[in-house]
């Protein structure tokens, strides 16, 4: 299924029903009251989170949505019927903003909240409510209010605990395979991953078997410029922002003329760039494919290098599980803390 995590749509709510101008014509009363029945209120556009979607693609189709106008009212004090809701499902994670205004409307984050983005118009009442004293036989009664419509910007943003960051090929999709039961797509050229994928991660057989858990989050490559729109650019630099903390993993072989410190200090500079906030959060760094022997010959000394940075450089093997372990119970503490 395609991803799409950003859409504009537009939505309309139901009109009301129209009040009735009617009057009692029953056996033996030829001149009765009015009789004229309220119309029924215009149906609301509804929005409900369901952690079971993971992209706006529908919406992509379905531009407008339109809620049911309510029933006008009727003779003998008979109301219309109300119109029907137009209740659309929402990945949760999902922002909702005014597309003219930019606005923020609701941050859907709970799975099953409703909200409610467009409001039904109220029933015109019908005559029987003008009656009065000086006028018996009221001829009037009141039109349907018009339902809300308004343009919509919906934004996605992935619910994940860790955010896994790293330049193309550099391990990341492997990892998160080998820590979850992700499958993501698997290659050796750049920007293999081209969506966001979560990853649940359990410690000690999860929170059933009462160990722990956290959501992992890979996300699409960066490169120098991101900030800026470059490669992939921001569209997947935001998914960054809900999470608690971050893993960095760099790799030696991530293209010519390019090593694990400059790496790290170039995808530090973007996300300097993009949100100080979040560069502040707490974070991993990890040098992958420990399996190898270039790369297990070179590590001592790219820790100390590192280290000379202040930042302690993990050595992990997502095809043999070196490190990993060690390096998931890290996350996870962090994670905790920042629960607290």
């Amino acid at each position: 299924m395609r991803f799409v995590d950003q859409c504009r749509l537009k939505v309309i709510a139901g009109d009301g029903g129209n009040g009735a101008i009617a009057f009692r014509r029953e056996k033996y009363i030829p001149f009765g009251g009015p009789a004229g029945g309220d119309g029924g209120r215009g149906g609301d556009v509804v929005f409900v989170g369901d952690e079971g979607l993971s992209t706006l693609l529908d919406f992509t189709y379905a531009r407008t949505l339109e809620a049911e106008r309510g029933e006008h009212g009727m003779g003998s004090d008979c109301h219309g019927r109300a119109g029907a809701d137009r209740v659309e499902k929402l990945p949760v994670g999902t922002q909702i903003f005014d597309a003219e205004t930019g606005e923020p409307i609701a941050d859907v984050t709970e799975h099953g909240q409703r909200v409610v983005v467009a409001r039904g118009g109220k029933g015109g009442r019908g005559n029987l409510h003008f009656k009065s004293p000086h006028d018996r036989a009221p001829r009037r009664a009141e039109p349907g209010e018009p339902g809300e419509a308004r343009e919509l910007r919906l934004e996605l943003k992935v619910l994940a605990d860790v955010g896994l960051l790293g330049f193309p090929n550099a391990g990341k999709s492997t990892f998160v395979a080998a820590v979850s039961a992700a499958r993501p797509k698997i290659g050796d050229y750049p920007f293999t991953t081209l969506t966001p994928t979560l990853g649940m991660v359990e410690i000690g057989g999860g929170v059933r078997s009462g160990g722990s858990s956290f959501v992992i989050a890979d996300i699409p490559g960066l490169i120098p410029g991101a900030s800026e729109g470059v490669g992939l650019g921001t569209r997947f630099l935001k998914h960054v922002e809900r999470t608690r903390a971050l893993l960095h993993l760099v790799t030696l072989d991530a293209g010519e003329g390019r090593e694990p410190l400059a790496d790290y200090r170039a995808l530090r500079k973007e996300l300097k760039k993009f949100s100080p906030e979040i560069a502040q959060r707490p974070e991993v760094v990890a040098l992958t494919k420990a399996d190898l022997t270039e790369v297990r010959e070179a590590y001592p000394k790219l820790k100390a290098r590192f280290a000379k940075a202040k930042v302690k450089l993990h050595l992990v093997s997502a095809a043999t599980g070196e490190g990993v372990t060690e390096l998931i119970r890290e996350l996870a503490a962090i994670v905790r803390k920042r629960e607290e």
